[in-house]
């Protein structure tokens, strides 16, 4: 099959799924545009805004499109091959992916606009509550750990395809520069936007395109930030914790919404550039559609592995946290969670897909590279088809730089995040405790990186020691948060199978994944000289508790059904008064 038949296919499943399963789904919730939603019932101008979808849409899609559904297939595709991705992605994101993304987001509009975390205190219990802010909080440090060495590895090493280029070119010192400088300028927007308040299509105007400005400048400049030293890896994984530390403390406004704008038009711009290369392109699929069920070791079964190496994508537990943090405070209408709860997922399936060609088209056999690697030069190659071969060094070196931005997002989003879980378990209100808690979700990110040995040629990349974990945690805080939707809809007398099913399979198999990797975790403690192996042993130790958590939760949700079976007056009564009167469902 080519690839252009095969991204056709693939484009035209999800937009039969939207038109058809997503309609179905949207019946299954009633939804009632006769009924206030939060962000119109509690409309302030700050949090809670009635927001149209055309604008909401690209706003939700770049807070759940970062570097998840990037990395995953490439790391998926090289051990397994792209078909059995390929399936998982269409099949994932369409009948559990979506299904979750939507059901979480009607769900929080029907809780006041509240969290995944309170949506479940409200429908089990405060045990489980807790034990879901403990579950987020170390899937979130997982989140950092991974996320940091992955970026700090795109900040190294040289591309093949500008070998011999007439430029002295330090790839990794470009794509750093560019970085660097995509965040001074967010920094910039934010205080302009706080300074003047210029209409904003006057600072689109000129931060856009300084932001594929700086990107050629890094093309220029790739010496100033190319670090030397024995381990240059870990010295960026720590500067990135660093700046994790300080962004995530920063007004919002100063960093994290314009750096977010900025972002979703370099989003788009690969989106349109992934499309061009792959339609009109002559790449040609490259890689076995499958190796086998067994990529080596005890992590490299296709069954349960390769449904928690691709989480973003086909699912994403984090989408929920999404859902009921900032997109739920701006549904104007009910009607508007279906394109933006269930729409954006599918759209980020093609993100995903993306990513999965820009390896699909690389010969096998060749050297191994970083997945960010791996995706700036593919996304190089795609752009050549409009901006011509001669310019492949600004377009490899943007495709690497866009990686990042993508991470930066999750970087300090994650950091801010678990800052916020902290706080709210120990009711730490003040601006020292936010200081400490942040600390406190930074800690264990930097004992890894900074006991992370220099990269070895041949051996898997640090990041792939904590990527496995931090998908199983994603798929599995997934699974919680559609256990807690199913015991709400049958508290209330409502069908269930649509989301209990997705919940069961996802729940299987991250227990599954979550028990091979505390074996292998513990098994691996210690080499064959008994040398102690302190990411390992961490791994191991991590999977038991996060296993002990998510079985604290299902034991809830157990006692919650049985107490409550029949009865969804108690939930019915804690939505807003509006949803109550109108529609009483």
């Amino acid at each position: 099959m080519s690839l252009p038949l095969l991204a056709f296919v693939f484009l035209s499943i999800l937009a039969a799924a939207y038109l058809v399963y997503g309609r179905f789904v949207a019946s299954q919730y009633a939804l009632d545009d006769r009924v206030r939603t939060p962000a119109v019932a509690l409309a302030d101008g700050i949090d809670y805004v009635p927001t149209a979808p055309i604008y909401l849409m690209p706003q939700h899609f770049s807070a759940i499109a970062a570097a998840g559904p990037i990395v995953g297939p490439i790391v998926a595709c090289e051990q397994f091959g792209w078909l059995p991705c390929l399936l998982w992605i269409l099949g994932g994101v369409v009948f559990i992916g979506a299904v979750h993304d939507f059901s979480a987001l009607v769900a929080s509009v029907r809780h006041r606009a509240s969290s995944v975390a309170e949506i479940i205190r409200e429908n089990l219990s405060r045990r489980a509550w807790m034990s879901v802010m403990l579950f987020i909080w170390l899937a979130l440090v997982y989140v950092i750990v991974a996320f940091t060495d992955v970026t700090a590895g795109t900040f190294l090493g040289r591309i093949e395809e500008l070998d011999g280029a007439a430029l002295g070119f330090n790839a990794g010192g470009a794509v750093a520069f560019a970085s660097t400088a995509y965040l001074l300028l967010s920094v910039a927007m934010g205080l302009a936007q706080r300074w003047w308040n210029p209409p904003l299509a006057l600072l689109t105007a000129i931060f856009v395109p300084a932001t594929l400005a700086v990107v050629w400048l890094g093309t220029r400049h790739a010496d100033l930030l190319a670090l030397a030293g024995a381990n240059p890896q870990k010295t960026w994984g720590l500067i990135l914790l660093g700046y994790c530390i300080v962004a995530s403390l920063l007004p919002v406004s100063l960093l994290l919404q314009p750096r977010g704008y900025l972002g979703g038009f370099v989003l788009y711009l690969v989106l349109a550039i992934g499309t061009i290369g792959i339609f009109l392109g002559d790449a040609t699929i490259q890689q076995p559609p499958f190796k086998g069920f067994a990529a080596g070791g005890d992590t490299g079964r296709l069954f349960p592995f390769l449904f928690v190496t691709i989480a973003c994508g086909a699912c994403s537990g984090f989408h929920g946290l999404v859902c009921g943090g900032t997109t739920s405070k701006q549904i104007a209408k009910e009607s508007d969670c279906r394109p933006v709860g269930y729409g954006a997922m599918l759209l980020e399936a093609f993100v995903a897909l993306i990513a999965l060609v820009t390896i699909m088209i690389v010969a096998p056999g060749g050297p191994k590279i970083s997945a960010g690697a791996t995706y700036g030069r593919g996304i190089g190659q795609f752009a050549t088809v409009v901006l011509g071969k001669e310019h492949l060094v600004f377009a490899t070196v943007f495709g690497s730089m866009a990686f990042s931005t993508f991470v930066f997002d999750t970087l300090d989003v994650a950091t801010r995040l678990g800052r916020y879980i902290i706080q709210e378990l120990l009711a730490w209100r003040t601006r020292s405790g936010a200081v400490v808690a942040t600390l406190a979700t930074i800690g264990a990110p930097l004992l890894f990186i900074a006991s992370a040995d220099a990269p070895v040629p041949g051996r898997p990349p640090t990041y792939m020691a904590f990527w496995t974990l931090f998908g199983t945690s994603n798929q599995l805080l997934a699974a919680l948060t559609l256990l807690g939707i199913t015991v709400w809809r049958k508290r209330l007398g409502k069908p269930v199978w649509f989301t209990c099913l997705p919940m069961l399979f996802v729940l299987a198999i991250t227990v599954w994944a979550l028990t091979l990797q505390a074996w292998s975790g513990f098994g691996a403690a210690r080499d064959p000289a008994g040398a102690l192996n302190p990411m390992q042993l961490a791994n191991g130790i991590v999977a038991v508790v996060l296993l002990g958590l998510a079985a604290a939760v299902v034991v809830e949700a157990a006692v919650a059904l049985r107490r409550d079976s029949g009865d969804g007056a108690t939930s019915r009564r804690r939505q807003i008064p509006d949803r109550e009167a109108k529609s009483g469902a």
